[in-house]
């Protein structure tokens, strides 16, 4: 990076673009002939193809080739072939191959961020939680696969003569729809677990992050995962979302929550399952006991990281009469001192936004905030200088429910602040609304705010944390409640999702039925009394 540019009138120290002459620009990932290697992955027989932009620039990385509705069809008949081999093959050898992938993200993880941040705009330290996150990922699953899959036995209604066991079997194909403000961790993370549980994978990632997907395919090839059990389609979701969800046999989508919506009814049509990640406008709590600091830092990551372009990231915070003062006042100076800046090197504290229309979306609700009346305590405008699609961290104060970005997700780098009272009245701002995903409560006092947590109608909450405890906790259930979706990934539930549960009981000695001329009656009888001293053994 360059030295930091002049502060300019809103406060905020940024820095200029990186000099070309010690930038470490990868060649390879502008390189006509390495974007060709990631995108001969693509099943595609159109001979149409559409670029994919750098938010940085503006300027087209490469051409993605573009996928018929034969073409997913295709996709779907090598990844059914593929699974069925794969559904054969020894746990041991399928989490060998996940462990492989971990130590090759590990290796490459440089490369896998260069890429990430010429696709998406992010800054250099928020796009290494991205190979960080799907290595967990990896080797959470590999290591606890038999705990997850392996046989259990349960009681059975007979004790010592019904012996049950539930086997856990692979779903067949599914079918993964991606978004772009992840581009590496959200099209790999999810389907992971399906591998592991033995399915095979069609994917359709978003067309403004294709190559950040392809680069984790070639990755999972290499890591000794068959060619053919991950799938790879590209195209307009319009288009390709129906013949997907026909084909598949279980279908997973982070995404809106208008689309997530649509995807349900469509599987509910089909009586196959999905899960869905979905929208959120996520609180954050400050409580009167909050270590300000603290709190003050760990607000900075909860709305700006990603430039506020995450599902979990936190659109209001709600703080503490007591604290309310000192808190937004190092809130403020925190967020005036970040580093704005594009490039791949260390240093930015927030990039670009992805694109023009995300761009828009945030300079309507904060244009349309501060006509209404709100004040703006830090940023406030786009930074055309740094970027296309920049936009300045902004803290807005004075709120109110006439606007727009109250209650809509804004998903940019864009948070409304709101002193409360008292705790009872600050829990239940937080859950209006319709979404449920990520909250966040900061306090000295753990065992309280624990049971605030309890109150709190979201999927995850963190506490003294943005949402990296959350997150980054692989053997903890990740999803919504409410609007925010259906479904979890990660732990137990992130990979039984993937599979049938079948039941298998064998019967020793007795049958259900009379035995040995006993009248139907008799039997009841019988049987009646089996319950009661069942129930005085305190037997299941």
């Amino acid at each position: 990076m360059s030295d930091p540019a002049p502060e300019h009138a809103s406060g905020l120290a940024t820095a200029g673009p990186a000099d070309p002459e010690h930038d470490r620009t990868a060649s390879y990932a502008l390189d006509p002939g390495y974007v060709r290697a990631l995108t001969d992955r693509v099943v595609s027989t159109t001979g149409e193809s559409v670029p994919t932009y750098s938010p940085f620039t503006g300027q087209p990385l490469g051409a993605i080739p573009q996928s018929s509705t034969a073409d997913v069809e295709t996709a779907y008949r090598r990844a059914q072939r593929a699974q069925e081999a794969w559904a054969a093959t020894p746990l041991e050898d399928r989490s060998r191959a996940m462990l492989a992938l971990h130590d090759l993200i590990l290796d490459r993880q440089d490369e896998i961020i260069d890429l990430v941040c010429w696709e998406s705009g992010k800054a250099r330290k928020h796009a290494f939680d991205e190979p960080l996150h799907v290595a967990l990922t990896a080797r959470y699953y590999a290591r606890t696969a038999h705990e997850h899959l392996d046989p259990s036995r349960k009681a059975g209604v007979v004790p010592g003569l019904t012996r049950v066991e539930v086997n856990r079997e692979p779903k067949g194909v599914v079918g993964v729809i991606s978004p772009w403000n992840y581009p590496f961790t959200m099209a790999l993370c999810d389907g992971l677990p399906a591998l592991m549980a033995g399915n095979a994978v069609v994917h359709k990632p978003d067309a403004q992050t294709m190559l950040s997907a392809l680069l984790g395919v070639q990755l999972l090839e290499e890591a000794g995962f068959p060619r053919d059990l991950w799938q790879v389609v590209a195209g307009p979701g319009r288009e390709l979302g129906g013949p997907m969800i026909e084909r598949s046999d279980y279908v997973c989508f982070t995404g809106s929550t208008a689309t997530g919506k649509v995807i349900a009814r469509q599987c509910a049509d089909r009586l196959i399952g999905c899960s869905l990640e979905l929208g959120g406008k996520n609180p954050i709590l400050v409580l009167r006991d909050a270590a300000v600091d603290r709190a003050a830092e760990g607000a900075v990551r909860a709305a700006f990281s990603n430039a506020g372009q995450l599902c979990v990231s936190m659109e209001r915070m709600f703080v503490a009469d007591q604290v309310y003062d000192r808190f937004v006042a190092r809130f403020v100076e925190r967020t005036k001192a970040m580093r704005l800046g594009s490039g791949l090197e260390w240093g930015s504290d927030m990039g670009s936004l992805i694109s023009k229309a995300q761009l828009d979306t945030v300079t309507a609700h904060v244009e349309d905030a501060v006509g209404k009346g709100a004040r703006v305590l830090a940023g406030g405008r786009a930074r055309p200088d740094l970027g296309p699609y920049f936009y300045e961290p902004t803290i807005l104060e004075g709120v109110t429910p006439d606007m727009t970005c109250f209650g809509d997700e804004t998903f940019g780098p864009v948070i409304a602040l709101y002193r409360f009272h008292d705790e009872a009245e600050a829990v239940a701002r937080a859950n209006a609304g319709e979404y449920g995903l990520n909250a966040s409560i900061y306090s000295r006092d753990g065992k309280r705010a624990r049971a605030i947590a309890r109150q709190i109608r979201c999927g995850t909450v963190n506490i003294n944390e943005a949402f990296g405890a959350t997150f980054a906790s692989i053997d903890s259930p990740m999803g919504g409640m409410r609007q925010s979706g259906m479904g979890r990934r990660q732990g137990a539930e992130g990979i039984h999702r993937y599979t049938e549960s079948q039941s298998v009981a064998t019967q020793r000695v007795v049958r259900f039925a009379p035995m040995l001329g006993m009248s139907d009656q008799a039997y009841a009888r019988m049987m009646t009394a089996n319950l009661r001293l069942m129930n005085k053994l305190r037997r299941k």
